[in-house]
């Protein structure tokens, strides 16, 4: 790519990330650095057979050493997850009138099926080689291998990108905070300062609930939950883990908490008990910051959960949806994966030691060409 340094980038951000309600799809001119401009994006949901197969490489994925095992299940979902994705652009493309042609990068996340940074170990399903060559165009991927390697938590990424929005917001300091499977926060300083880390369980044992117990891929707008009373020794005995005692920067893997049982309870109940466990633990959120947000915005799709953001408007002092603050709250995370897939093609810094603990700035990623 012939695109000199400072010049805009039109780049497009696919993300699938921890949950397994589809892929989200986002493009983005970007100089990776101060400008910023937001295109159209959509979601593109999986069916029940495509997340059956991802909860499948999900539990193989518990016995991986190496990040490049892909036998059995992994090997079958990274082809079936990649060329859903290629789906996903093709549609996109169609459906808002833009020429694959112009799309300069392709930032691709992948499915997350382990993440332990302690082992240094982290693992997105995704085969950026076939998704260049299936689509014509350049892909930047396996943004977080670097951080990891380097013994940084290789979450969260996207607190680059939190801090290009929040130099465009009247207040500071503010607070993103992102519910997808796992839930995480990103502080910004009046002095564009970041501190970010993964808070706990976001909306992925809420959703395994409501698979398991009703059936339904998740509890819509939080209906469930509303009408449950919340368990609080079960909520105790989640916040009581050690994850919750450590320094930030800190992450999580998807089935962190996955030992806890909520046996015993009602649907309804153990909807609730989890939600407060997701609300109670971004709430302790803010010891670990350096002053106290004047907003926290919230993003993902855990901000469609109406038991969610009536549990933080109790816990925390002006709650946002990043809706209401001109931000696209579904696709802000896609977004932010067609800003880092830029910042990766100019070797620019993915993370920082406030953001996953890495010992100085670091950029990483692979680029390949079709």
């Amino acid at each position: 790519m012939s695109k000199p340094l400072g010049h805009p980038i039109a780049a497009l951000g696919l993300m699938s990330g921890t949950s397994l309600d589809g892929i989200d799809v986002a493009l983005l001119r970007t100089d990776g650095d101060k400008l910023v401009e937001r295109g159209p994006s959509r979601t593109y949901g999986y069916d029940a057979g495509q997340r059956d197969l991802l909860r499948r490489a999900l539990a193989a994925a518990v016995k991986v050493t190496d990040r490049a095992d892909r036998q059995g299940v992994l090997g079958e979902a990274e082809a079936a997850l990649t060329r859903w994705h290629a789906e996903a652009v093709l549609a996109f493309c169609s459906e808002t009138g833009g020429a694959l042609t112009s799309v300069d990068l392709i930032g691709f996340h992948g499915q997350t099926v382990i993440h332990r940074p302690e082992k240094r170990l982290t693992v997105q399903l995704g085969d950026g080689h076939a998704l260049a060559k299936m689509l014509g165009r350049p892909v930047a991927f396996d943004l977080r291998a670097a951080d990891v390697a380097a013994g940084g938590q290789g979450a969260p990424l996207v607190p680059a990108y939190h801090g290009a929005l929040a130099a465009t917001l009247p207040q500071r300091p503010v607070a993103f905070v992102n519910i997808g499977g796992v839930a995480n926060v990103t502080w910004v300083g009046a002095d564009g300062a970041l501190v970010a880390f993964d808070t706990g369980p976001g909306n992925a044992l809420i959703d395994d609930w409501m698979v398991k117990h009703s059936g339904k891929s998740r509890d819509e707008g939080g209906a469930m939950a509303l009408s449950g009373r919340v368990d609080e020794a079960t909520v105790a005995q989640f916040l009581g883990d050690g994850f919750f005692e450590k320094n930030a920067p800190k992450s999580l893997d998807r089935n962190s908490f996955a030992g806890i049982t909520l046996d015993g309870l009602r649907v309804a109940d153990g909807a609730a008990t989890l939600v407060a466990v997701t609300a109670r633990s971004i709430g302790l959120s803010r010891q670990q910051m350096p002053e106290a947000p004047e907003t926290w915005i919230i993003c993902g799709g855990g901000r469609h959960n109406a038991a969610i953001m009536a549990a933080l408007r109790d816990l925390l002092a002006d709650v946002r949806s990043a809706d209401d603050c001109g931000f696209n709250g579904d696709s802000m995370e896609a977004e932010a994966w067609a800003y880092l897939s830029v910042r990766s093609l100019r070797g620019l810094p993915l993370t920082f030691p406030g953001t996953t603990g890495v010992s100085a700035p670091i950029s990483g990623g692979v680029i390949v060409n079709p």
